[in-house]
């Protein structure tokens, strides 16, 4: 079967840690071209991708089958757009879109011609959020009641230089990290019926969001489980990754799934006990059910973001359902729209449906 020849439209952080190293070492793909505007960075690791120096040139390349959009977030619109036009299938970083206006153009666009759009979630398969889904299907909190998800992070300075921390051409932790937690939590729960939000730069000097705590009132999967995100900067003691509490128990999660720290260490995936957490950060079950109390180390499943691409595949050759399919993923850009509105506002915003 013919290979998926792929073309980066960046190689920053994002197509060095989250998209190459993956593309590479799927049998199923080849890294054909990379889109580098002055430097061959790439040719170190990747010696046998095309280096072009513009986002034009690279989809004007006819053995192009998927272009991964991976460029700062106000570009994903427009650059999605032109690779649809150009006839390719389109991977989108998250976020998918700035609006939900502009996401449903983009789908509209892809199914007329026939062809795949996907946003980058790539959180779906993170050790914890697998873990978590692990546990509520097994039912073992009984009735869940109360979801917590808080993704900490500590920088207390402006990093220089960065259009994610001037806003210059996007960014922002809402659309940032808050696009991942956001799409955690529909995944579980489903989409909810309104939302209240606290969104602030905390930060001296911040020029862009920076906190997050938002609130998903009745889910349409789970209504009467009381949902809250939040994410900080500040966070120097991290909090609990998941809380979880039910009628029969708790789960409780610190620690981050490893494989952006492996990635940033020059691993690759498919490395012996790759996304497999160290026994010291699994997540912590109490359960009490007629009088037996369980208070124990949960195992951890392994972390595995090569599932994204292999799902690519099977979607693009075996017709199999895209799991990220970007149709999808419009409510998580309607429900950052919301709570942007909710605290500019400071009340309850309904969710459009």
């Amino acid at each position: 079967m013919d290979k998926i020849k792929t073309g980066l439209a960046a190689f920053g952080m994002s197509g060095q840690i989250f998209h190459a190293p993956f593309i590479s070492t799927n049998p199923a793909f080849e890294l054909t071209a990379v889109t580098e505007r002055s430097k061959e960075l790439s040719k170190e690791r990747y010696p046998e991708a095309r280096i072009v120096r513009s986002f034009e040139e690279l989809i004007a390349l006819d053995e192009l089958e998927l272009i991964v959009v991976n460029t700062p977030d106000s570009t994903h619109y427009e650059y999605a757009r032109q690779a649809l036009e150009a006839g390719k299938n389109v991977i989108v970083e998250k976020p998918f879109t700035t609006t939900v206006e502009q996401g449903q153009e983009l789908v509209d666009l892809a199914r007329s011609k026939g062809l795949a759009i996907s946003v980058y979630q790539n959180r779906r398969w993170d050790s914890d959020f697998l873990t978590v889904r692990e546990v509520l299907d097994k039912g073992l909190l009984g009735r869940l009641v109360e979801f917590e998800s808080t993704f900490p992070r500590y920088r207390n300075f402006i990093k220089p230089g960065t259009w994610k921390e001037t806003g210059s051409l996007g960014g922002g932790l809402t659309y940032n990290l808050g696009a991942h937690v956001i799409d955690q939590a529909v995944q579980l729960f489903g989409v909810p019926e309104a939302v209240f939000a606290d969104i602030d730069i905390i930060r001296t000097g911040g020029m862009v969001d920076d906190y997050f705590v938002i609130h998903l009132f009745r889910p349409s999967k789970a209504p009467h489980v009381k949902v809250t995100l939040k994410s900080s900067y500040l966070m120097c003691e991290p909090e609990p990754r998941f809380v979880l509490h039910g009628t029969e128990g708790s789960f409780v999660k610190y620690g981050l799934d490893r494989q952006e720290a492996d990635l940033n260490d020059g691993q690759m995936p498919g490395t012996p006990g790759w996304g497999v957490e160290d026994e010291s950060i699994w997540g912590l079950l109490h359960t009490e059910k007629a009088g037996n109390v369980v208070r124990r180390k949960y195992p951890s499943l392994a972390g595995n973001y090569a599932g994204f691409y292999d799902n690519i595949h099977r979607h693009l050759r075996l017709g199999e359902p895209l799991l990220t399919d970007a149709a999808g993923v419009l409510p998580v850009i309607r429900l950052i729209e919301a709570a942007c509105d909710s605290s500019e506002m400071r009340q309850v915003v309904k969710i459009k449906k």
